[in-house]
């Protein structure tokens, strides 16, 4: 998929009204499911999931304030943001003051909506702008909310692309916000690149599009027995915007998932943060019972743009270029994880004659030949049956696929053995 074509399945998503349950996420995985073979499953209303439960499901089919005049101020239809998630159905007539407690705005940003929501306790609201509440008048309104709040499930979907091997990669993103086009509809949309990429690879790569925290809650408690299988890991989101990219560092701080992110984004304008048990769902993985080498890749991260939980994020926000560099470099680290091995030396005793082995010779003429003949050097002198080609990227400072393409060479030429898996 282009950048083009990421963006087209972002603007084909961004009407849905999505949130941790309900046929808005259903919708979402049906467009996707167009993209990818997914397995969908529905966890019921009142399900135990670890210290959770299962909550009921939540649709709407229409909400507004309607002025005096019959007119509607705030529409449902225009945008899903003005009503807060979850809201219990409404049927009433209001005077702006008896309204004004169950109105949510943004004073500092007068002309956009937020975003809110209230999972856990019942209630109900409406999201405006500021300039909206302004010329709004002092009522009566009429007022309505046209939800249901019943027993239902929880959606969740996985995609897997077999790998050779049973160590597997986890990719997450959250399906559970409604029209917010970086925070997250561009991480489904390169998650779902990535996953049409990826062809015969060593690992096995877990796609899980689920809600935000009970949704990676509810998968965790359902697969206990394969997270022992998980050898790396990421959360996507906020893939979407102009920012520079952003790491946040699992839990462990030094797995090979963390030390493949420091090497791919070495070259590139990007921000690596220690980990930290606030953002998405990477804090859901890396709790401490499971402790899964999961990280998290965004651009501009967790809070840390204007239009963030606003209507600002909107199909103009995020873009096709933006979306392509994140795309590609998540197709890096998949490269380090696919390509990195131990390697041992078989001519240990003093640097062999790559020239007589047609080493040298292969390289002349190439733009990069110092940089590949480091390698090849780097390579013999690491390759001790302990370290991997990512501890040789790591120490060397030389891209990893330089260094692979220098162990493949050596390897042909006789001079080293592969003797173990790498990240």
């Amino acid at each position: 998929m282009t950048g083009e074509e990421m963006h087209a399945l972002v603007e084909r998503l961004y009407p849905l009204c999505r949130s941790i349950t309900g046929d808005g996420v259903r919708a979402t995985l049906g467009v996707v499911g167009e993209l990818l073979d997914l397995a969908v499953h529905e966890v019921p209303t009142g399900t135990q999931v670890l210290d959770w439960t299962i909550p009921r499901e939540w649709n709407i089919r229409d909400a507004w304030i309607k002025n005096p005049a019959g007119e509607r101020v705030v529409d449902f239809r225009r945008s899903n943001l003005h009503v807060v998630g979850y809201s219990v159905p409404v049927s009433a007539t209001m005077t702006l003051d008896e309204l004004r407690p169950h109105l949510h705005t943004l004073p500092d940003q007068p002309g956009l909506v937020p975003y809110r929501t209230s999972y856990y306790a019942e209630t109900w609201g409406f999201c405006l702008s500021q300039d909206t509440l302004d010329a709004m008048g002092e009522g009566p309104f009429e007022v309505v909310i046209d939800s249901t709040l019943a027993d239902g499930h929880l959606t969740y979907a996985e995609h897997v692309v077999p790998g050779s091997g049973e160590d597997e990669v986890l990719i997450s993103c959250h399906v559970c916000h409604p029209s917010l086009a970086n925070d997250n509809l561009a991480g489904i949309a390169v998650a779902t690149a990535l996953a049409r990429r990826l062809k015969e690879p060593r690992h096995t790569y877990r796609f899980v599009f689920a809600p935000g925290t009970i949704g990676a809650i509810t998968w965790l408690a359902r697969n206990r027995e394969r997270t022992g299988r998980i050898k790396h890991g990421l959360t996507l989101a906020c893939a979407g915007d102009q920012g520079a990219l952003t790491y946040k560092r699992s839990r462990r701080g030094d797995a090979p998932i963390d030390r493949a992110m420091a090497i791919v984004l070495r070259d590139r304008p990007h921000t690596i943060l220690d980990f930290s048990p606030y953002g998405y769902d990477e804090r859901q993985y890396c709790s401490p019972g499971f402790d899964l080498p999961v990280g998290s890749l965004t651009r501009t991260p967790y809070a840390g743009y204007p239009e963030y939980h606003t209507s600002g994020d909107d199909l103009d926000f995020v873009s096709p270029q933006a979306m392509a560099d994140t795309l590609e470099t998540l197709w890096s680290a998949v490269e380090v994880l696919e390509r990195d091995g131990r390697y041992e030396n078989l001519s240990p005793y003093g640097e062999p004659q790559l020239g007589r082995r047609g080493l040298y010779g292969s390289l002349g003429g190439r733009s990069d030949t110092k940089q590949a003949q480091m390698a090849m050097l780097w390579v013999l002198n690491l390759s001790d049956g302990e370290h991997s080609l990512l501890d040789v990227a790591g120490r060397s400072g030389l891209p990893f696929r330089a260094v692979a393409e220098a162990a493949a060479a050596l390897e042909g030429a006789g001079l080293l053995k592969r003797v173990g898996e790498g990240a």
